[in-house]
């Protein structure tokens, strides 16, 4: 069969987006009576005392408010996210079980700091030795974990650095397992936020260990130390951290509406003054932004001509959920825009194969994101006959 040559060139689709309950039926343009009303003013974000903090909106990765989010600090026992990744790891493709029994070393045993009271030499289940160290932050379940994973606590230590590496954790490294002082084991408030939102993106099916507020284990009650848990019933995770050189640290995690939010307080001073920047944060936040879905993963964008192809048109999407996070009220300004990086398109394509990218702008124009678009499935080359019909048509394109 001749193929007729496209009349219309599929370089750019340009499209306004509205709430991600119907992304994919939103409109192609806002009538000029749907105008968005102007921003109402966004202040400056809450000053809260505090060392270093930083404000993410985890979906959309923006931040929306920071303070020295890059200076090192001591991660004190916010280090257990990293010890809780590491497990998690293990525990996803099954080198480890929660109903496996870990052995309790001199090591675990002599840890100091906060206990989940293992005694020495004593088979403690793994999911016990994880509530012990994510609930009550026992640096004794902690190392004990970090035994069972890597044989030994300084050979877990090279594999939370390389798992760290492999997050883009650019400021980070560790020397142990639970967190306590030494000069080479440090990390920032934004490479903490990012390791937040990798927890909860990469294992829903633990991160609800984080919410869990008290547990028993050898006739001890053992009590979450997120004082948030009880007083914000939209905070359902991270971590706390305390040492004197750290001060106390505060890793949070809030979903409200959809929403979810990481905010990150280093070196507050005292428990309440860490719970309480946290609360001011995540306050600010949730009153003067908004995220909302544009696209969802795999969905197509575009379906531009493809020549020397077996079919005519190429499917061409994200291969993630879009998001955009902005000032509360403008969500109907946001815009997205499709462009692939070369036309005309000629197959084969491979599926996942990149070939454009999608930008997000706000109301004002300013880019504010940006995602690759790839050919949803593959497209195989066309016969002979085809391949140079097309041949001719593309001296004419």
């Amino acid at each position: 069969m001749i193929r007729s040559l496209p009349a219309v060139s599929a370089l750019a689709l340009v499209a306004s987006v509205a709430y991600a309950t119907a992304p994919a039926s939103a409109p192609a343009s806002l009538p000029a009576s749907a105008a968005a009303p102007a921003a109402a003013p966004v202040p400056a974000p809450p000053s809260v005392t505090a060392r270093s903090w930083i404000l993410v909106d985890h979906f959309s990765g923006r931040t929306l408010a920071q303070e020295r989010p890059d200076e090192r600090s001591e991660p004190a026992s916010l280090t257990k996210l990293m010890t809780a990744y590491v497990v998690f790891a293990a525990l996803a493709d099954g080198r480890l079980k929660p109903t496996d029994m870990a052995t309790i070393s001199e090591h675990a045993w002599h840890a100091e700091g906060s206990r989940t009271f293992v005694q020495v030499g004593t088979r403690v289940p793994v999911d016990i030795l994880l509530k012990g160290m994510i609930v009550q932050s026992g640096n004794d379940a902690t190392i004990a974990l970090a035994e069972q994973v890597g044989g030994t606590e300084p050979a877990f230590a090279q594999m939370m650095n390389e798992y760290a590496h492999r997050l883009g954790l650019t400021s980070t490294h560790y020397v142990n397992s639970d967190g306590l002082p030494s000069p080479e084991h440090y990390t920032t408030a934004r490479d903490v936020a990012t390791l937040a939102n990798a927890l909860i993106r990469d294992f829903p099916q633990y991160y609800p260990l984080f919410s869990v507020r008290e547990f028993m284990w050898n006739n001890i009650r053992q009590g979450n130390r997120n004082g948030l848990l009880g007083k914000d019933p939209s905070v359902d995770g991270l971590k706390t951290g305390h040492t004197d050189s750290a001060g106390y640290c505060l890793a949070t995690s809030a979903s409200r509406n959809g929403m979810r939010l990481v905010s990150v307080v280093m070196g507050a001073p005292s428990v309440k003054a860490r719970e309480e920047a946290s609360a001011a944060l995540l306050g600010y936040g949730y009153t003067f932004y908004e995220t909302i879905r544009l696209k969802s993963a795999n969905e197509m964008v575009l379906k531009p001509h493809i020549y020397k192809a077996a079919s005519e048109f190429a499917p061409i999407g994200v291969p993630h959920d879009v998001y955009a996070t902005v000032a509360r009220g403008q969500a109907a300004t946001v815009k997205t825009r499709a462009q692939l990086s070369r036309e005309p398109l000629i197959a084969p394509l491979t599926a996942g194969q990149n070939v454009g990218e999608l930008t997000v702008a706000d109301g004002s124009g300013a880019v504010i994101e940006r995602v690759p678009l790839v050919a949803l499935s593959a497209v195989p080359q066309g016969g002979l006959w085809t391949r140079a019909w097309d041949s001719v048509s593309l001296m004419f394109h």
